[in-house]
């Protein structure tokens, strides 16, 4: 993320400056709002935003402030010193996605490559130093001075503003919680519109719990029993109706807690009454009746108020946990509905888990709604890839290659952009042997089509040139017969050969191969006008159509003296057979 900061012209502690971070989401607030500051919940950092109401800074705390400003200027030497640069204080501001983020630096070299963060001494945080570890709250604060400075390292330091006293680590930028510091103050923010204004609890203190009468047991000169049981007793009864039935909150947990006390003491004294009595006393039946019918009822009634608090508080528990997990269901739910299925995968939050070791009702409800919003960060940032992997994916054109949508949304976008272009060159190779599968097959079709067209042709030929062959022989013993014929009639056709001849030329034209060009029907008749043949004709003469195109049918141009000599023929051999028909 390429952050543009600003530097905003404001003293730091000056009046300008508050009202700047009035405005502002800063990095000393961070921590809280990540849930992990010791000195401000996150529904405190909620209720301040919202309300702009800030607590007064009394005199104790101002002095605080006064003697941290002026143990951070003595410390400052300090640091330069182990950076070997002059340090300036400065405050840095930047609008991110719609965010107004701020830090105030308490120093940063002149180039802005190291940032300087002081704090007062106490013995938790120098022991802390001393084992080379800056506790986890202080780094939201430093990360987000680094990303708004650029930095990459920031001087954490710990001191009373002596060198004796000085404690000091690096920290380095840690992107993984750089990552979290936008999506953090989006849901904050989210959570400040949603505000709505409770009651602040105050302190809890039991209150003030009625004094059950003294028990007054002692015997008189007549040993008669004098004391005032039974008004202790009717006291007692009533302290005990007075006890939260089904303690809820915190002061009633603190009441019912405190009224146990009191039972306890009641039955401690109803013990040392009885022993006093009997001390006076050898045998008072009445008055160990009473005292005994007292001590029970009170131990009963603190131990049935001893467990119904216990069982309360875990009830109490539940229920703020359910409320945690069903508000999280409910978040998950309208991510989902705002994609094209249910893609989020289980977000983990452990609401149980954040709990442990809490007693008060305030402080489980807190723990349980910051746990709530960083569950919500976490999925948010899920359903943010998630969306943008879809963009990603293109099913419509493509739906076999992602059959497993809800898997590949979930990648990092680097991952999923090579298992696509994996895929997707993997089908355009498939679809390539597909084409040149069909071309082979479309290949081999059109060589078997065109070898069984040639073996046709020349079975055609062979036969054509075997009906000419025929037809030349039947020619040529009609010619003969015609010759004898016209020989016994006296007639000289047989001494004038040129017609004969002509006749006998095609037989030498009959053995030429088909050279493959065509002539029509119309065209034979051209040739031989004014004489003209049918197609029925031909058919006679046994020349069938090579092929027919359109209403035309076409015979071997290589045929036509064939065809002449076979009209010749006959035109000669028709005398003859006229003679012998008659």
């Amino acid at each position: 993320m390429n952050i543009k900061a600003t530097i905003v012209p404001f003293q730091q502690g000056t009046e300008e400056w508050a009202q700047h971070r009035a405005r502002s989401l800063n990095a000393s607030d961070l921590a809280a709002a990540m849930g992990m500051s010791k000195y401000m919940t996150r529904a405190e950092l909620i209720a301040r935003i919202a309300t702009g109401i800030v607590p007064e800074v009394d005199a104790a705390t101002q002095r605080r402030f006064d003697k941290g400003h002026e143990v951070e200027a003595a410390a400052r030497p300090l640091a330069e010193e182990i950076i070997g640069e002059s340090l300036y204080p400065v405050v840095l501001a930047a609008d991110i996605e719609g965010l107004h983020v701020s830090a105030s630096l308490d120093g940063q070299d002149l180039l802005g490559d190291v940032t300087w963060e002081h704090k007062l001494s106490g013995a938790d945080l120098i022991a802390s130093l001393d084992a080379g570890v800056i506790p986890e709250q202080y780094h939201p604060q430093m990360e987000q001075g680094l990303m708004l400075s650029g930095a990459k390292r920031c001087l954490f330091m710990a001191s009373n503003g002596t060198r004796e006293s000085m404690r000091f680590c690096w920290y380095e930028s840690n992107p993984e919680l750089r990552a979290k510091i936008i999506p953090t103050w989006k849901q904050l923010m989210a959570d400040v519109a949603a505000y709505v204004p409770t009651a602040k609890a105050a302190p809890v203190i039991a209150a003030p719990v009625e004094t059950l009468p003294a028990v007054s047991v002692k015997v008189d000169g007549a040993l008669a029993i004098v004391s005032n049981l039974p008004d202790f007793g009717a006291a007692l009864r009533t302290f005990i109706e007075k006890i939260p039935a089904n303690p809820s909150t915190d002061q009633e947990f603190a009441d019912t807690e405190a009224a146990c006390k009191s039972l306890k003491k009641a039955e401690e004294a109803l013990d040392a009454a009885e022993t006093n009595a009997l001390a006076q006393l050898t045998d008072v039946d009445t008055m160990r009746r009473f005292v005994a019918d007292y001590k029970a009822l009170a131990r009963t009634t603190r131990l049935q108020k001893e467990k119904l608090v216990a069982a309360r508080k875990e009830a109490i528990k539940g229920e703020i946990v359910a409320e945690g997990v069903g508000a999280f269901a409910a978040h998950i739910r309208t991510l989902n509905a705002a994609m094209p299925g249910n893609y989020m995968p289980q977000v983990p939050a452990d609401f149980g888990g954040c709990i442990k070791g809490l007693k008060s009702v305030d402080s489980i409800r807190n723990a349980v709604s910051t746990e709530l919003a960083n569950a919500k960060i976490r999925a948010n940032e899920i359903a943010t890839r998630i969306q943008t992997n879809i963009g990603q994916i293109d099913v419509a054109n493509a739906p076999m290659l992602f059959h497993d949508m809800a898997t590949l949304v979930l990648k990092q976008p680097d991952d999923l952009a090579a298992v696509i272009a994996q895929r997707l060159a993997a089908e355009q190779q498939r679809k390539e042997a597909e084409r040149e599968r069909i071309r082979a097959e479309e290949a081999a079709r059109l060589e078997r089509e065109a070898e069984a067209a040639r073996k046709d042709r020349e079975a055609l030929e062979l036969l054509a040139r075997k009906r000419e062959q025929d037809e030349a022989d039947r020619i040529a013993r009609d010619l003969d017969e015609a010759s004898n014929v016209h020989t016994e009639m006296g007639l000289t056709l047989a001494k004038a050969p040129p017609c004969h001849q002509t006749v006998m030329v095609p037989l030498k034209v009959n053995t030429e191969a088909d050279d493959g060009a065509r002539m029509t029907l119309g065209e034979i008749n051209a040739r031989i006008a004014p004489v003209s043949i049918t197609v029925a004709g031909l058919s006679l003469l046994g020349y069938e159509p090579v092929a027919i195109e359109k209403a035309a049918r076409l015979y071997p141009a290589s045929k036509f003296a064939a065809i002449c000599a076979a009209i010749s023929a006959h035109v000669l051999a028709a005398p003859v057979k006229a003679l012998e028909a008659a």
